[in-house]
């Protein structure tokens, strides 16, 4: 085997592995996590908001949330990679691998990876912390006689839920942070960053960023709307939003190459060697022009 084809073969499960770390108690937290059961005040007028359907259903959000920055990475490396001639050719076992294709792995790989500690991080915090939804009262229905004295003013921890619905009963001691704030945050405020980095149209210099505030709205959107649905509290999705956004940023700046001042025509050499510490993992700071 080639020293190049090693070089690819180690990065590719390298990062399959760290992914897999990362996204593996992602499914454990789904299929068999269980929140820490807290307990709540009679006279908790937050607890007391009706049920609602999501007005963003998580099978949109993942679908959305990963469908408009992957093909859109997809879409600006394919233009990139059209109207620039300094690409970096890789050879797995003799067969050259395209140069788009190659980006493709690195960008997207990076933006997934992102992705996921989000997610790992926010079911951590939910799991941990076991914050009950405003929704509450209306779907576990406690067997507590809140009229009663005895129950007035007092935290109430021994109780049964009348509602026998265990997904509900699992979901309503979810609330904070808000799941959907959080993976909005991330997928969108990371593309914002991406588009910065990597996308500019002389025709005109305000096209990227009408692009870059229509991902923030979505963003934005989905995060109020999991307050007026009554998903959660304002802190829930406050927090939620900043941790996504945290972690893009943290992802684009420090493991991501969009703002890297080294091209990729100086770095095929480096690469080349298998030394992964000078790469330009997305092209350097080449953009669409």
């Amino acid at each position: 085997m080639d020293r190049e084809s090693k070089y690819i073969l180690r990065k590719v499960i390298l990062d399959s592995l760290c992914l897999f770390i990362v996204g593996f108690p992602i499914l454990l937290f789904f299929l068999f996590g269980q929140p820490y059961e807290r307990g709540f005040y009679c006279d908790d007028e937050s607890l007391r908001h009706p049920y609602k359907d999501s007005t963003v259903s998580s099978a949109v959000l993942y679908v959305v949330g990963t469908f408009i920055p992957i093909s859109s990475m997809l879409l600006i490396e394919y233009v990139h990679y059209q109207r620039t001639n300094n690409h970096i050719t890789r050879a797995l076992f003799g067969r050259n691998i395209h140069p788009w294709v190659w980006n493709c792995y690195k960008v997207i790989g990076v933006f997934g990876f992102g992705m996921a500690c989000s997610q790992l991080t926010t079911d951590i915090a939910k799991y941990t912390i076991g914050r009950l939804r405003p929704h509450f009262f209306a779907v576990c229905m406690p067997d507590v006689d809140c009229s009663k004295e005895e129950h007035q003013y007092h935290y109430i921890e021994n109780f049964k839920c009348k509602n026998t619905d265990k997904h509900r009963l699992k979901d309503m001691r979810l609330s904070f942070p808000s799941g959907h704030s959080s993976f909005s945050a991330y997928t969108m405020i990371y593309l914002v960053i991406y588009l910065q980095g990597r996308f500019v149209w002389e025709g005109s210099k305000l096209l990227r960023h009408f692009f870059q505030y229509l991902c923030f709205m979505m963003a934005v959107g989905t995060a109020l709307s999991r307050i007026s649905d009554y998903k959660h509290h304002w802190s829930d999705v406050l927090v939620g939003s900043l941790q996504g956004a945290l972690v893009a940023v943290l992802m684009a700046v420090f493991v991501s190459d969009l703002f890297s001042a080294q091209r990729s025509s100086l770095t095929v050499a480096t690469e080349a060697d298998g030394d992964p510490s000078n790469q330009s993992g997305n092209g350097g700071t080449n953009r669409i022009c």
